[in-house]
């Protein structure tokens, strides 16, 4: 037999009087702020007893994770730093690939992360929003795809990542036109078929709420609330595939709640019943949410969501954000897994880049000594090859150019200055010159020239490396005494210029240029495979890769 709350049925019973006698006609019961409060804290106490590890996956992970994060239920920090270690473990063993075809793996994960405050963007050194910068492979596996998509990004206001091997590169209004493109004659939305599903239309409002100042959006979401509001029944509930379920009723709850639209709007009462009236009746008190009404009992699934629409409906009536809207979380990641990377004195601007595209390799590069380190930094965006598929290992690169790949290897926003006149704002390395150059880590050939195009040389690059080498926080200091006796041991030495030879000296105890060569070659243009092996070493050295 199906229990409820005895507060929800006492709130009930003094409604249904209310309603017989007259007094609120065509209004529904609202239910009280305490009695909400009390179900939700049941639930998430029930939840936390029995979801106590959280995994990665749909039951017993990040749906439970987000609803607990989200209410107000106090949950022991802990509690969320194990949760991340698993999901690191997780992804380090798929090595970022979560699945090939289910892209709402990555959405899922990514809203747990920005529920908890942690950063989606470098997860054991993967970007978790990368793969939503494929358009195609998003959409693959049907309208869940672009909503959960659309979801995920809005929920940290993360800007779409530019994804290299996709055919098409995702944007929000892709992803918008896609969930409109699949509205149904009816209004609705489903996964197939012509009629409208109760949780798929539930769904895709959600996803479009935030583009209500959208013409478009605003008529396919009127349309989609008047179908919403046809399928509700006589108890102020949904169904799915024909069966009355607390899943369904979720998905409109949570869709009104992020459309700000109040659960008592007289659309959505039936009979005095609103759709979270119908919630609570599949609650059983103390424990967990069922599925059906057939008294098969509570489930994970059911009561997870059904957590999480409880926590949303009470956020918004205390005029909090909504479920969703997670602008309100401190970003702070999980103290098991804080400040982990790089050296205690490094600057507090620099970040360690992620891994983009874990197979990021080049056909010209297969039998060059520096294939590891080009590799490492292809697959994170920090260096790029001449064309798709060719790296160019024995071509030289400009000032311009090397000032780009240490700016991104340090995981600093680029931003341009007016400082140079051979440097245009409109140049696409602007930022990198106008960011390497006000972090101390190049200058200009003059007070007022840069010479972006000018090839590089190697005492050139090993003053930028140390310079780059001083905001990681590793020592750069040399004594004389130091330099003298490092470089010393080169015959070309005294061909370098003094300027550089604390550099070079740097350079070489650090293991960042190889000492087994014979001659420095002070002022030979450097080669891209030995740029990108110096650079390599030195994050490898700060603990940025």
């Amino acid at each position: 037999m199906l229990r409820v709350g005895k507060r929800f049925v006492a709130v009930l019973v003094l409604c249904l009087a209310m309603n017989v006698f007259g007094i609120v006609p065509a209004l529904a019961a609202t239910m009280p702020a305490a009695a909400l409060d009390t179900a939700i804290k049941e639930t998430a106490a029930y939840v936390l007893a029995t979801v106590d590890h959280p995994e990665v996956g749909s039951i017993g992970g990040e749906w439970a994770v987000l609803g607990l994060a989200r209410s107000d239920y106090n949950v022991p920090q802990s509690y969320y730093d194990n949760y991340y270690k698993v999901i690191e473990d997780y992804v380090t063993e798929r090595k970022g690939v979560l699945h090939d075809k289910k892209y709402t793996e990555y959405s899922r994960l990514i809203l747990a992360l920005t529920a908890i405050g942690a950063d989606p963007t470098n997860v054991a050194g993967y970007n978790l929003l990368m793969p939503l910068g494929d358009f195609n492979k998003t959409i693959w596996q049907g309208l869940n795809g672009p909503i959960f998509a659309l979801i995920a990004l809005d929920s940290g206001d993360y800007e779409i990542p530019i994804n290299t091997g996709a055919t098409v590169q995702a944007t929000r209004d892709l992803y918008i036109n896609e969930i409109l493109s699949r509205q149904l004659q009816d209004g609705g939305f489903a996964l197939s078929g012509n009629s409208a599903d109760a949780d798929l239309t539930g769904m895709a409002l959600q996803a479009l709420a935030k583009y209500q100042d959208r013409k478009t959006v605003k008529a396919a979401t009127d349309k989609a609330l008047d179908r919403l509001s046809k399928m509700q029944d006589a108890s102020g509930g949904y169904a799915s595939w024909g069966v009355r379920n607390s899943e369904s009723s979720v998905q409109v709850l949570v869709a009104l709640c992020e459309l700000g639209i109040s659960v008592n709007d007289s659309r959505f009462v039936k009979n005095g019943h609103t759709v979270l009236d119908d919630l609570m009746t599949y609650y059983e008190q103390g424990s967990g949410f069922q599925h059906t009404e057939d008294g098969s009992g509570v489930t994970g699934m059911s009561t997870e969501q059904a957590l999480y629409g409880l926590v949303d409906a009470k956020r918004v009536a205390e005029g909090k954000n909504g479920l969703y809207r997670m602008s309100d979380v401190t970003r702070v990641t999980p103290s098991n897994t804080n400040n982990t990377f790089g050296l205690p004195n490094k600057h507090k601007d620099i970040k360690k880049m992620p891994v983009l595209d874990a197979a990021k390799t080049f056909s010209d590069i297969s039998a060059s000594p520096s294939k590891k380190a080009i590799e490492a930094l292809a697959s994170r965006g920090i260096i790029n090859g001449m064309t798709e598929a060719a790296f160019a290992p024995n071509k030289t690169m400009t000032r311009a150019e090397f000032a780009t790949i240490v700016t991104k290897g340090l995981g600093l926003v680029p931003k341009a200055t007016a400082k140079f006149a051979d440097v245009k704002s409109t140049v696409w390395y602007a930022g990198y010159i106008g960011t390497a150059n006000s972090y101390g880590i190049v200058n200009g050939t003059s007070a007022t020239k840069f010479a972006p195009n000018n090839t590089i040389t190697k005492q050139e690059a090993a003053v930028m490396i140390a310079n780059a080498a001083k905001l990681t926080g590793l020592n750069t200091a040399m004594s004389p005494a130091e330099t003298r006796d490092m470089l010393a041991q080169f015959g070309d030495y005294t061909k370098s210029a003094e300027w550089a030879r604390d550099a070079l000296a740097f350079n070489y105890r650090e293991n960042i240029l190889s000492q087994d060569a014979l001659q420095i070659e002070p002022a030979t243009a450097v080669k891209r495979a030995e740029i990108a092996e110096m650079l390599y070493r030195l994050l490898a050295a700060a603990k940025l890769l």
